[in-house]
């Protein structure tokens, strides 16, 4: 059975490896070209949940985590410009988001499968990526949360600013967080294409193997 859904597998593995080296390039003021390729991840799990079921999809989800732990651990031994590619924050911050988020993901969509088909993905690629972004961010670079690691100084992420240049003043780290989420509600919106058009072709290779 494994064998089946073993390309959702290898698809989030290459997500998870894909959006952690472009996560070390910029995208403008507020981006880095990671924000393009991480949200294909909530697409992997909601195709994977919908032709193989939950506990299929919990699985590709268990692997991308793991996979991210290993890309952790290396970039901690990758020394940057200010120090560790990964610090203890950055890698407690994105194992705990992306498991919450993706784990979070797989319930909504399993509760909405029985709607509209576009009801399931949509809702719960929306509330899992804004519940990944809220944990992120918060735990990455919010001032309330230095003694997770107190000798990494990211007071750079404090700095008050106009969220996005434009609005009410925030942390710099708002800023990066609101940037983030409008990719992933973007991507979220327009993943909706593929989902449809990837569900079919495996529903109908999976009655063709049957």
């Amino acid at each position: 059975m494994t064998r089946s859904y073993l390309p959702g597998i290898l698809a989030m593995a290459a997500v998870v490896v894909a959006s952690n080296i472009l996560v070390q390039f910029l995208f403008g003021q507020w981006l880095t070209w990671g924000a393009f390729t991480y949200p294909i991840a909530f697409l992997v799990t909601d195709v994977t949940n919908r032709v193989y079921g939950t506990g299929p999809a919990r699985r590709v989800v268990l692997a991308g985590f793991v996979v991210g732990v290993i890309c952790s651990l290396i970039g901690t031994q990758i020394m940057g410009e200010f120090g560790p590619l990964v610090t203890l924050r950055i890698a407690i911050a994105s194992g705990l988001a992306f498991l919450t988020a993706q784990l979070l993901d797989v319930s909504i969509f399993a509760a909405l499968r029985n709607g509209a088909w576009w009801r399931a993905p949509l809702a719960s690629t929306l509330i899992g990526a804004s519940v990944d972004t809220a944990l992120f961010f918060s735990i990455a670079f919010s001032g309330a949360l230095v003694w997770l690691e107190p000798g990494n100084d990211v007071s750079w992420a404090g700095d008050m600013l106009p969220i996005l240049g434009t609005g009410p003043v925030a942390p710099l780290w708002v800023s990066l967080a609101v940037a983030d989420w409008g990719v992933k509600v973007a991507l979220a919106l327009l993943a909706l294409v593929p989902f449809r058009l990837i569900v079919a072709r495996l529903t109908r290779a999976k009655a063709a193997a049957h």
